[in-house]
């Protein structure tokens, strides 16, 4: 796998991961923007409205039929809250070329010319988004985020969240907010599509079995030509970051569950870039495995949680421990993690754990290549962090994190907010 970046246009960059590991390429678009409550809402519906239809491609309809003309391709968008930046991503997948029935055809150029007319080029009724397309997008906007209280695990994690980042970008939901809509219209969320793709940080990967002649194919579409060179406007992760409360929170939330849902949020307080691969192994001994302190000490030896693990969010420094409990057992799920907090503080784990938490962690990089969208996400993290690590380099500071180093993350975590979802 080789990776390389472009500059296109200051703010605008193609990516290229050349690997023979795939009979097809994949193309993504990332549009990354500052993370704030007055745009979240618009930011979430214009990454549906463009799936509708692009200058060429009136509808849907239109997008698959040419999904299919090009040999079952297929057309995706999302939307990610990466640190505190909002993320649009647009996904086209195709067949390599090398794999056509005809030899002739470009399919690689027609789905780079295709994704990047979706994004930059969309279908407009009387220079504005089509009203029909608008109105339908914010009802099934609305009915996602009045939905997002079905799934109780990540709704509490969410609330969890939102009550450690009160008042603060990454406290908001990306999808933002029902009573957002209302105001929104095919004529102000238009102007606004149009502010963004100007101002917001642009990143194009291309992942397959590809050539130098990728590079000339995005530099000379039509659409990136149209683009304006910008100071692109989204927040680059900090490695340090301002403790927002000394004081432990608790929250608890009633509603109708059958389980409880408990989740801490913790700080960790590091200064280094480096002390991120410390506080991975950490987290991995933490709640990260099967042999994690969670799992085995507060699910299987003491029957507390029938799901007790930990996750670490790189780009916010944070870790949230998640716990699915019996309601009348939040006292004692409470009190043995915090005593895992305090054990690890202590050193109270083997060199086995740490070995096995290795074994995990290197097992789970290596697999970055085995899947397109993976890789991509990689590197996409890396050029927000600007950090240039390969897979081996990262493999190697795994490797050398020692005892003392976990040892010494351990002793600067501290618990945030403890957040109990109940009836």
């Amino acid at each position: 796998m080789e990776y390389k970046d472009n500059e296109l246009k200051p703010g605008i960059k193609l990516h290229t991961i050349n690997t023979q590991k795939f009979k097809t390429n994949l193309i993504a678009i990332f549009l990354t923007t500052e993370l704030n409550r007055e745009n979240v809402t618009k930011n979430a519906l214009i990454s549906t409205v463009l799936r509708r239809g692009s200058k060429s491609m009136n509808s849907q309809e239109d997008i698959s039929k040419q999904m299919e003309d090009m040999y079952g391709a297929s057309f995706d968008c999302g939307l990610d809250k990466t640190g505190d930046n909002q993320v649009l991503k647009f996904y086209l997948e195709v067949i390599n070329d090398n794999y056509l029935p005809q030899k002739q055809e470009n399919m690689l150029k027609t789905a780079i010319e295709k994704l990047l007319e979706i994004v930059f080029n969309p279908y407009l009724e009387n220079n504005v988004f089509k009203k029909e397309y608008v109105e339908q997008e914010k009802n099934n906007l609305r009915q996602r985020i009045e939905g997002k209280i079905d799934n109780k695990a990540r709704y509490a994690l969410d609330r969890c969240v939102e009550e450690m980042y009160q008042n603060c970008p990454f406290g908001l939901y990306k999808f933002g907010y029902v009573e957002d809509l209302n105001d929104i219209d095919e004529n102000n969320l238009y102007d606004y599509y149009k502010k963004l793709v100007n101002n917001c940080k642009i990143d194009i990967f291309v992942s397959g079995n590809i050539d130098d002649e990728t590079r000339q194919i995005v530099e000379e579409n039509e659409n990136i030509k149209n683009l304006q060179q910008r100071d692109p406007k989204y927040i680059q992760p900090k490695i340090q970051k301002e403790k927002i409360s000394e004081k432990e929170k608790i929250v608890i939330e009633n509603m109708e569950v059958t389980q409880g849902k408990l989740i801490l949020g913790l700080d960790v307080d590091i200064d280094k870039e480096e002390l991120k691969y410390d506080t991975l192994l950490y987290n991995s001994i933490l709640g990260g495995t099967a042999n994690s302190k969670m799992f085995q000490n507060v699910r299987e030896k003491a029957h507390l949680a029938y799901v007790a693990s930990s996750n670490y969010l790189r780009h916010k420094n944070n870790i949230f421990i998640n716990c699915g409990i019996e309601i009348s057992n939040y006292e004692k799920a409470l009190q043995l993690i915090r005593k895992q907090l305090e054990d690890i503080k202590n050193g109270d784990f083997t060199e086995e754990d740490i070995e096995n938490s290795k074994r995990v962690i290197v097992a789970t990089i290596r697999t970055i290549d085995d899947e397109q969208d993976t890789g991509i996400s990689y590197y996409f993290g890396q050029e927000l962090a600007e950090t240039k690590v390969s897979i081996e380099e990262y493999i190697e500071k795994v490797n050398n994190v020692q005892k003392e180093n976990i040892i010494n993350i351990a002793n600067k975590v501290s618990i945030n907010t403890v957040y109990f979802l109940r009836d």
